[in-house]
């Protein structure tokens, strides 16, 4: 039989309870170990949080500096797409212009032409039994040097038409504008004159060459300047 003495107890007593703090001990370890590791997790999820906030924030710059630059050239074409349209525009304004223009100068041309050839003709035609007649005809066709040089040579022309019973028909055979403008035309002149008088009563022909100015004055074309050729 064994016989356990009072020492003998409390020393069992102190290991039990050793053992108990040593359990104590080892819990709080535990606890320990299992805070800190909660901890590295939590430290491990809010680090993997930040990145993925990093990653989308970077994904929102690019795609928004892809934005930016898409706007960019998006822009960039529009204005390019302007500039060739109001350019074309332009040209075709002053291209247009200058069509109409030399229109309007075509146009002035044959107009002083059409009216140029018969007032040559009226010119070169007088008839002595019809002066003041042929005489009106002229001076109503003219306008500035050659209105005023006719206006006194007339005098003395119409006494020798008169005194030589004279008469002249003449016919253009050829012409052509030399310089048009909207307001002014020279043009050239080739005329058949077919002539008699009192020394000579069989007709001949003189061939003249003329150049005749014509100018649009108040809305009509008058011939301002003759010269022979």
């Amino acid at each position: 039989m064994v016989t356990m003495t009072k020492e003998d107890v409390d020393s069992t007593n102190d290991a039990d309870t050793d053992t108990a703090d040593d359990k104590e001990t080892v819990d709080s370890a535990a606890e320990a170990d299992s805070e800190v590791a909660e901890d590295t997790d939590s430290t491990e999820d809010d680090a993997d949080s930040s990145a993925d906030s990093d990653s989308e924030t970077a994904s929102l710059d690019d795609d928004g500096d892809a934005a930016k630059g898409s706007s960019w050239v998006r822009y960039a074409a529009f204005g390019a797409i302007a500039a060739i349209l109001i350019g074309a525009l332009v040209f075709s304004g002053i291209f247009g212009w200058k069509v109409w223009q030399q229109h309007q100068i075509d146009a002035a041309g044959e107009q002083a032409l059409a009216v140029a050839i018969p007032y040559t003709e009226t010119l070169t035609s007088i008839d002595s039994n019809d002066i003041d007649e042929s005489f009106r005809k002229i001076l109503n066709g003219a306008t500035g040097d050659l209105k005023k040089d006719f206006t006194p040579a007339s005098v003395q022309l119409r006494q020798l038409l008169l005194d030589n019973k004279a008469a002249s028909h003449g016919k253009v055979v050829n012409s052509a504008i030399q310089y048009k403008s909207t307001d002014k035309v020279v043009l050239l002149m080739m005329v058949d004159q077919t002539i008699t008088n009192t020394q000579r009563p069989d007709p001949r022909i003189d061939k003249s060459r003329m150049k005749i100015t014509m100018e649009k004055i108040d809305g009509r074309w008058l011939a301002s300047k003759l010269e022979y050729l």
